[in-house]
C-alpha cells in the first residue's frame, strides 16, 4: 500500500555552517532581535513532523540549544548542505519518510512553501521535490538575468527539465523588456525533500559536468536520471548571502510588523 503525504513522517534539517565566505557567522546574525538561524527554525517548528539544525559548529549549536531547539553536530568537510543533512538524517532520522532541506539563510519560509512541498509526494513515484515562484512582468528584467537567482524550466507534468543560472528559455524575436509578458519564468526557491532512500544514493553519486559548470548541485541528480518534482509557490522569499542582505530582510521584517 503507498502512503499519501499525510501518513508519511517529515523531518526539516536546517544546515547551518559557520565559514561562509560572504558571511562568515551568517547563522548567528541578529535579525530583528533573534539570529537567523532562529528565525529559520521558528518558521518550521509545528509545521513538519520534527525540525533539526545541521551543524559544523559548536557556536551554532550552543545557539540553537539556548532557545530551546534541536542541532546536531556534523562534519566540517561536507561539500554541501545535501551532504551535512544526509549526516544529520543517519543521526537522528530514524522514522522518517520525507527528509526535507530548509536552507538556513531563508529565515521567511511559509508554512503554504512547506504544505506545497509535502503534497509532492502524494504521487508516489516522486523521488525529489522543490519549489519555484512565477516572475511576474514588475520584476524587471534585471531579476530575469541576476545569475544569483536560478531559473528553472518544467515539463507538463511539472518536473524539472533543467535550473540554470542563465535565462530559460531564450525569448527569441521579442525585446528582453517583453521576455517576462510573453513567457512564464520561473524562478527556484531553495528548498528541497527527499524520500530517505534518495538522499542516501545522490550524496554518493560524484559530481556532474553540468553541476560543476553551473554549480547548481540538483543538476547531478537530473544527470543521473533522478526525477525533481515542482510545486509553485507564489510566496517571494529573502535569502541571506551578505551583510546586504541582512539589512534588506530588516527593512523587510519591520514593514511587515508594522
Amino acid at each position: 500500500m503507498t502512503k499519501n503525504s499525510f501518513s508519511m513522517k517529515f523531518i526539516g534539517i536546517i544546515p547551518a555552517r559557520y565559514a561562509s565566505t560572504r558571511f562568515p557567522a551568517k547563522p548567528l546574525a541578529i535579525l530583528g532581535g533573534k539570529t537567523v538561524i532562529e528565525r529559520v527554525y521558528r518558521q518550521v517548528e509545528g509545521i513538519l513532523d520534527d525540525v533539526c539544525v545541521a551543524t559544523d559548529d559548536d557556536r551554532i549549536m550552543n545557539a540553537v540549544e539556548a532557545f530551546g531547539g534541536k542541532a546536531v553536530m556534523t562534519s566540517v568537510n561536507h561539500k554541501s548542505g545535501t551532504d551535512r543533512v544526509y549526516e544529520a538524517f543517519t543521526k537522528v532520522g530514524n522514522g522518517f519518510d520525507i527528509i526535507v532541506n530548509i536552507q538556513g539563510d531563508e529565515p521567511f519560509i511559509q508554512a503554504q512553501q512547506l504544505e506545497a512541498i509535502r503534497q509532492c509526494f502524494d504521487d508516489d513515484t516522486v523521488d525529489i521535490a522543490t519549489l519555484v515562484k512565477p516572475f511576474k512582468p514588475g520584476d524587471g528584467f534585471e531579476a530575469l538575468e541576476n545569475v544569483n537567482s536560478p531559473k528553472v524550466v518544467v515539463n507538463k507534468r511539472m518536473e524539472a527539465l533543467y535550473f540554470s543560472r542563465s535565462i530559460i528559455p531564450y525569448t527569441r524575436g521579442k525585446e528582453k523588456s517583453e521576455w517576462l509578458s510573453g513567457h512564464t519564468y520561473y524562478k527556484h526557491i531553495g528548498l528541497y525533500a527527499y524520500r530517505a532512500k534518495v538522499l542516501k544514493e545522490i550524496t554518493s553519486l560524484p559530481q556532474s559536468s553540468l553541476e560543476l559548470a553551473e554549480s547548481l548541485e540538483q543538476l547531478r541528480w537530473l544527470e543521473n536520471g533522478y526525477k525533481i518534482k515542482v510545486g509553485i509557490s507564489e510566496i517571494e522569499t529573502i535569502g541571506i548571502d551578505t551583510p546586504e542582505d541582512l539589512a534588506k530582510a530588516e527593512q523587510f521584517l519591520k514593514s511587515h510588523e508594522t
